[in-house]
């Protein structure tokens, strides 16, 4: 069982990092595709998004909860907003990397845990520890140093994070699966990428038949680059702690980072370099602050399921010692009432579910949105 469990997470771990690999070294792909422009790869992307995840849908025989969508006009609503959002990041990603920003577009992503957090505290009346606090006060000031070094607002990091934490508190509230997601936001892109590309087909300035067929492979094959990192998170999230994806989901911006540097070479003056590492600092602190109260609300769960035992075992002597049956304490309907009957001294099973929630809700906050929260959508 144990080497089950070792095997399911190390499966877990590959699949991780096959994901955030994948989508740390996007970048190189997106300009393949010129001279296709910024607009007519994204209708791509759209169109080809759904024939992928439809067919990974079929095979997998996943289409229950269509129907029960269609039933849900709420979520219905929710699931457009964010198909429009995810419209928008996916746009200024792809043309931040075609016109030579990938580092800037780097930074939307080192940020974007710190935007969710704000955003959490903003829209959600979440409460921040300390820690957290100083972590957006650095984020904060790393922007503003940014800003001086760019002469200008860092606007493409800002609209990759602000874009993909609004993404992700939508997805947060709808509550569906990532292919599920997935499929059901192309669905809403794909007429109006569909209409797009046929419009420009009709104007004669559409390269999917201009370019050749590779070109046109490659432009197919925007829907693979979309939907085989996002089943590979997906294996991931089932299998590996979320304070794990947590510290992975950074491999996709220092991926973009070094190849924004090393292979694009783009310029990184002194003060851009003072931005970022401001913005590390901060995720240090988050990151630190996360672990540490994950361990703080794995050790209250222990306590809790130690004191929980000792309560349970003490009732069961005392029922014994009087010959009545320790389902039978605490009743007079024949009805189990254990649970209600065994008091937890001192509280410490709340105790013990309040860090816990607190500790996944940082976690969740690092993952954040993961995919698509993570820099998965990219």
């Amino acid at each position: 069982m144990a080497g089950k469990s070792r095997s399911e997470q190390r499966t877990g771990l590959l699949n991780g990092f096959a994901a955030y690999g994948m989508w740390g070294l996007v970048p190189l792909f997106w300009p393949l595709l010129k001279p296709a422009g910024a607009i007519e790869i994204l209708a791509h992307r759209m169109v080809w998004s759904l024939a992928v995840v439809g067919v990974v849908l079929l095979a997998m025989r996943r289409w229950s909860w269509a129907g029960e969508l269609l039933r849900q006009p709420r979520k219905l609503g929710l699931i457009t907003i964010a198909a429009a959002v995810i419209t928008v990041n996916w746009g200024v990603y792809i043309w931040a990397v075609n016109s030579g920003h990938v580092v800037e577009a780097s930074l939307g992503y080192f940020i974007n845990p710190l935007v969710t957090i704000a955003m959490g505290v903003l829209l959600l009346k979440e409460r921040l520890r300390p820690v957290q606090w100083a972590a957006v006060g650095v984020g904060a000031a790393a922007v503003l140093v940014l800003t001086i070094g760019y002469g200008r607002p860092p606007w493409i990091s800002l609209c990759l994070a602000f874009s993909f934490a609004t993404y992700g508190l939508v997805k947060k509230k709808v509550n569906l699966g990532g292919l599920e997601s997935l499929a059901a936001e192309s669905t809403i892109q794909f007429l109006p990428a569909l209409a797009y590309l046929l419009w420009l087909g009709s104007r004669g300035d559409a390269t999917f038949t201009a370019q050749g067929p590779g070109h046109a492979a490659l432009l197919a094959a925007t829907g693979v680059v979309t939907a085989i990192p996002l089943i590979c998170f997906g294996a991931a999230a089932i299998r590996v702690p979320l304070s794990t994806l947590g510290l992975l989901q950074y491999m996709a911006p220092v991926f973009q980072f070094l190849l924004g540097i090393l292979y694009f070479h783009e310029a990184m003056p002194a003060e851009r370099w003072a931005g970022f590492a401001l913005v590390w600092l901060a995720l240090s602190l988050l990151t630190f602050d996360a672990l540490r109260a994950a361990r703080r609300g794995a050790r209250a769960l222990r306590e809790a399921a130690r004191a929980a035992g000792a309560a349970t075992a003490a009732v069961d002597t005392a029922a014994g010692a009087v010959g009545v049956p320790a389902r039978a304490v605490g009743t007079d309907n024949g009805t189990d009432n254990t649970e209600a009957t065994v008091p937890v001294p001192g509280g410490v099973a709340g105790v013990a579910t309040v860090a816990a929630g607190t500790a996944g809700a940082t976690a969740g906050a690092a993952v954040s949105a993961g995919p698509a929260g993570s820099p998965g959508t990219s």
